[in-house]
This record gives structure tokens, sequence and C-alpha cells, in this order.
């Protein structure tokens, strides 16, 4: 069974950073790809960031050049550093531990709780 567990959320202004971390076990980290989803008030859960087993990432439109994920194998967790935050990156952020080694979304795909991020002034 896959665990996936979240932390870094929380408050913060325009325009500051947050660092996300996912630290997942139960299989071996390094085979697979990784990636963070988020889900604003009303609105649809979407990709924001994909990373494969062999580190090539990809990023949503909304966020590229801001926000950048890496994994760490030796811990089994996958990051997402968020800078130049904007109000309308509020939303709860999960991370996603897909089936494969690359960036394919499946159903059957594992899924953190969920961490809150809010960008407020």
């Amino acid at each position: 069974q896959v665990q996936l567990v979240e932390s870094g959320g929380g408050l913060v202004q325009p325009g500051g950073s947050l660092r996300l971390s996912c630290a997942a076990s139960g299989r071996l980290f390094s085979a697979y790809a990784m990636a963070w989803y988020r889900q604003a008030p009303g609105k649809q859960r979407t990709l924001i960031a994909c990373i494969t087993n062999g580190g090539s990432a990809n990023y949503a439109d909304s966020v590229k050049g801001r926000f950048t994920i890496s994994r760490d194998n030796a811990k089994s967790t996958v990051y997402l550093q968020m800078n130049s935050l904007k109000l309308e990156d509020t939303a709860v952020y999960y991370c996603n531990a897909p089936l494969y080694s690359t960036c394919l979304y499946t159903p059957r795909d594992y899924w953190g709780q969920g961490i809150q991020v809010t960008v407020s002034s």
C-alpha cells in the first residue's frame, strides 16, 4: 500500500515562496514518476507538475517558470518549490503517485490527503 504524506503548506503573501514536500512509502520510489496537482474552490483538480523516474519534469503553463518539481530518491520524497506566488495559486495541493515511470495518469493512481496553500495579503 502506497502512502503519501504532504507537508509545507500554509499562508503566504503574494510574491512569496513555499516548498511543499511529499514523503512516499510502500513501493520502490525511484522506479516511478511523481506529480503534484491542485484544486481551487469550485474548480477541478488539475495537474501542475510531474517528474519522471529519470528526472524529466513538465509543468502546467500557469506555473511554468515559477514552480520547480524535484525528487530525492534517497529520501523517497518529492518537492514542489513555489516562487512568485499569486493569489490564484490558492488551492489544496495534492501529491500524486502514478503507476508508471512516466507521467501517465490512471484512475488507480495514489493520492496524498492534500495540503492547503493560501496566498493572501
